[in-house]
């Protein structure tokens, strides 16, 4: 249809082309309002989950006695089991401000009703989790994250352990799977309109649709916590604070006891830096017409595509920001394609797991 899949050429890509060609959600791909990419991604921050769903929460505490807080999705549709396999934990990591989106929530209910086992993961000091330590998570430190993988793996050791991040939120996920290689512990990941060059992301500047909604989101939160910071940041610089470049400079580079500079920051946490390690398949699903990534000619990698054959580019004409409406606001045929894609790569892998469990004929 109107979706391209670019890739290194593989039985696995073979296979996703024919699962995904096969999908009801990207034939035709019919979208009711494709030429308004920043309304639709005014209702993608605004828009809420219909119907809300009934969540779960859990605190988990790290090694330097900070928490991050875990949201299970636990209804209100009833889960039965699902192509993507009974009890595979789906982790939803939301973007980098921390905001759950409705998109995010309809994602994890539409997992729900699959069979899957969704939760969503919430950094130090986002979305009312307690802030115990002066410090946040950088944009590409994933040592938070492993954690979070380390534990779920030692709650559900017979689940397949997948993961699916959202815009600006996927530079965590991208640096994970390069830093961690072979030992992620991940089965598949995906990336609905992620964010691949965080230092030119920031450095470009963003729509003020999609920047300010943010920016406020992350001041209300952190201003919770102003006594604690106190002692690492300028709270004053902080929350004056003009622009989302503007605080990821206040928050990790001018710290008072360890500051940097902006370009050894992104030496740390670009999320592509070690990306030629990954060795888990991951689904990356953009927009040409994305207002927030910005133009696909500098802001896709598509060499990476090309060369490795773990990264897979969805690329569709229109769909704007983490949108990808099918019958106007509210529908998002980019969940149900996520979703394909973990089923076709459950059924990759079984195959997989037989052929090599056959004895060779002489």
């Amino acid at each position: 249809g109107r979706c391209r899949l670019l890739c290194k050429p593989s039985a696995l890509a073979q296979h996703l082309v024919r699962s995904l060609g096969r999908s009801a959600a990207l034939r035709g791909g019919c979208c009711l309002w494709p030429r308004w990419p920043r309304l639709q991604l005014l209702w993608q921050l605004l828009q809420p989950p219909e119907p809300a769903p009934v969540v779960a929460r859990e605190f988990l505490q790290l090694p330097d006695t900070g928490l991050v807080a875990l949201d299970w999705l636990v209804g209100p549709r009833g889960a039965r089991s699902g192509a993507g396999g009974p009890g595979s934990v789906l982790l939803l990591i939301p973007n980098a401000a921390g905001k759950v989106t409705g998109g995010l929530l309809q994602l994890g209910l539409r997992a729900l009703e699959r069979g899957f086992i969704p939760v969503v993961f919430n950094r130090r000091g986002h979305n009312d989790c307690p802030l115990t330590t002066p410090r946040l998570q950088p944009f590409g430190d994933p040592g938070d994250l492993r954690e979070v993988v380390t534990y779920l793996r030692c709650r559900h050791p017979a689940a397949a352990l997948l993961a699916v991040s959202e815009g600006s939120g996927s530079g965590l996920l991208l640096a994970y799977l390069g830093e961690s290689g072979s030992s992620s512990r991940l089965a598949a990941a995906a990336c609905i309109a992620p964010i691949f060059r965080g230092r030119d992301w920031f450095e470009a500047g963003m729509p003020w649709l999609y920047e300010w909604p943010l920016l406020l989101h992350l001041k209300r939160g952190l201003s919770r916590y102003v006594g604690s910071l106190a002692e690492a940041v300028d709270v004053a610089g902080l929350l004056g604070s003009r622009s989302l470049r503007e605080l990821e400079e206040a928050l990790f580079c001018r710290t008072k006891s360890h500051p940097t500079t902006w370009e050894s920051y992104w030496e740390r946490n670009e999320p592509l830096r070690d990306a030629d390690e990954a060795a888990v398949p991951v689904l990356c699903l953009c927009s040409a017409d994305d207002p927030v990534r910005g133009p696909p000619a500098r802001s896709l990698p598509l060499e990476l595509f090309r060369s490795s054959p773990y990264f897979f580019l969805l690329l569709t004409p229109r769909g704007g920001h983490c949108g990808f409406p099918r019958w106007g606001p509210g529908r998002c045929w980019g969940h149900e394609a996520v979703l394909e894609y973990f089923r076709a790569m459950a059924e990759f892998l079984r195959a997989e797991e037989w052929r090599k469990g056959q004895p060779r004929l002489c």
